[in-house]
């Protein structure tokens, strides 16, 4: 009789009574562990003492690498190791003070039996709240039940009582009113803006809004990854394209053509901090090539007959040419350098191009939408993500702060191209530099969205909200405690408080389209009746709910 040689080996970490278990995952990048490992090891420690004086043990799951200086789980074998020795009924906290690759720990929490607390601080430097909401989605979006807790100190009353109720009952239950269902018969879809939206969202499932993508996969997101039948039942499905042959394309274009292409940005008054050690400084040659990769991307956009373009960001390319940033913000501007195509004719001229960061199409799946819509109406259409940041009081009032890696459109920030400065992106991240759009965000009234998926059934929260202006010394301060080089947007979202949004949300990243007061109703109601239309289930957020009683 043949048997099996693999290991029945069982299990060797247990959790006693009242011990809880943690992990952590970490970044692709080592630089990034190392740098975040010290503030990752403090929260450790707090933790431990709030745990210990509630009569409760913490333990690590796995211990820190000497030769790496760390202890985060770096790949998804490491963590796959981990969890293998395990009990799977063992009580867990995922601590996270920092960006995490969330298939690192994903598929194993999926089949993990006991309590799971995903537990972040609340900071900009070291923001872990944004690689919880990542995982959050990502769980969400597997269809596996967690809790998630945040906090800037790990000393104030609700995260105290949040705690306490994980310790003794195993969850924690959120309020998340703020979200308000609609249903696929609701009588918006009999008013006028209803009317728009529905012809939208038909237009988009008869001709097809196709997601151009190069590579499908970015920094450990899986939540921004959607199954293809949940695409192509919303109208939008995906042509997936390879970095490797966008990577070719940007080298038939001419320097001639770069050399155009930043003068004509430079003429238009974007500052570009340039320095002569490429190493360490933003030069010419990088933008230049960036230019290159702009000018590439549309060429594919209009060779598929693409509705979105985006590229995979850090993965891949970071190690091959300078960052998409500057690329991607330009393509998504209306006011763009005219890009001719093989044959000399321009490439969507006077229309942004809808650019989806990261890959991520929870993203690509409003900002493409909105593109169709706005358009429609003859409104502005440029689009953008953000990462939710982070966000703190001034004079009583709550701002998000909203800071996307790298790039916006030109429209979103305060003075156009003239208002936008050009930093090399980091050298931690990027070896081969390539400049950014930095700039402060203009106030204005915006409509936001973020869809996720639930099986094969997509979900999109809809909501509004203003853009501030807030003072120099302010801004400056929220900027020099996030990453200064790249664009920062202060918003409010209408009739929804931090721990409400925190709660419900299920991404770290965030969509946004300026709409002037004047027409936001009706954008909005005509948004919600086109995703309706597209077979999208949708749920309304805050004060936006009001346009729907």
């Amino acid at each position: 009789m043949l048997e099996s040689a693999l290991s029945d080996k069982k299990p060797s970490m247990t959790a006693d009574k009242n011990e809880i278990l943690m992990i952590t995952s970490g970044d692709l990048r080592e630089a990034a562990n190392t740098t975040c490992w010290p503030t990752q090891l403090k929260f450790e420690q707090k933790l431990e003492q709030v745990l210990k004086t509630k009569g409760y043990k913490l333990t690590r799951a796995f211990p820190i690498n000497t030769e790496s200086g760390h202890g985060f789980l770096r790949t998804q074998r490491e963590g796959c190791d981990c969890f293998a020795n395990i009990d799977p009924d063992a009580p867990i906290i995922v601590l996270l003070t920092a960006w995490q690759y969330s298939h690192y720990v994903a598929p194993c929490l999926v089949h993990h039996k006991g309590p799971i607390l995903l537990l972040a601080n609340f900071e900009g430097t070291w923001p872990g709240l944004v690689g919880m909401l990542c995982l959050a989605g990502t769980l969400t979006s597997l269809g596996k039940s967690y809790s998630r807790l945040w906090s800037e100190n790990f000393d104030d009353e609700f995260f105290d009582t949040a705690l306490n109720t994980w310790l003794r009952f195993g969850a924690i239950e959120h309020n998340t009113q703020y979200l308000h269902d609609i249903p696929a018969t609701h009588s918006v879809l009999a008013t006028k803006a209803g009317a728009v939206g529905h012809k939208v969202g038909q237009y988009i499932l008869r001709n097809k809004a196709i997601l151009g993508l190069f590579d499908t996969f970015c920094m450990g997101m899986i939540n921004g990854v959607f199954p293809q039948l949940s695409l192509i039942k919303i109208g939008m499905p995906l042509e997936s394209l390879s970095q490797s042959a966008l990577l070719v394309e940007m080298k038939k274009v001419p320097k001639s053509l770069r050399e155009q292409c930043l003068k004509w940005y430079e003429d238009r008054g974007m500052q570009f901090k340039f320095g002569s050690n490429s190493e360490q400084e933003l030069t010419r040659e990088q933008v230049e090539e960036q230019c290159a990769m702009m000018i590439a991307m549309a060429r594919f956009f209009k060779r598929y007959g693409l509705s979105a373009v985006g590229v995979q960001y850090q993965q891949g390319l970071k190690d091959c040419c300078a960052a998409s940033d500057f690329a991607e913000g330009a393509i998504g501007s209306t006011e763009r350098f005219p890009i001719p195509d093989e044959n000399g004719e321009v490439i969507m001229p006077n229309q942004p191009i809808p650019c989806i960061n990261e890959v991520d199409m929870g993203t690509a799946i409003p900002q493409t939408m909105l593109w169709y819509l706005l358009t429609s109406l003859g409104l502005p259409a440029e689009t953008t993500l953000h990462d939710v940041r982070w966000g703190s009081e001034y004079n009583g009032t709550f701002y998000w702060d909203f800071e996307i890696s790298g790039a916006v459109p030109f429209e979103h920030i305060k003075g156009g191209i003239a208002g936008a400065t050009g930093y090399r992106q980091p050298p931690m991240f990027f070896p081969y530099g390539g400049s950014t759009i930095a700039g402060q965000g203009k106030a204005g009234r915006f409509v936001w969205a973020r869809a996720h998926y639930e099986g094969l059934d997509v979900i999109m929260h809809i909501g509004t909200g203003h853009a501030v202006e807030l003072p120099t010394e302010e801004f400056e301060r929220r900027r020099k405690a996030t990453n200064y080089e790249w664009p920062l947007l202060n918003a409010v979202l209408d009739g929804i408080t931090r721990d409400d949004f925190m709660a419900g949300h299920q991404s770290n990243h965030i969509t946004i389209a300026y709409v002037d007061e004047a027409h936001l109703e009706h954008v909005v109601k005509a948004f919600v009746a086109q995703a309706l239309t597209q077979n999208i289930k949708v749920k309304v957020a805050g004060d936006a709910f009001d346009y729907f009683k």
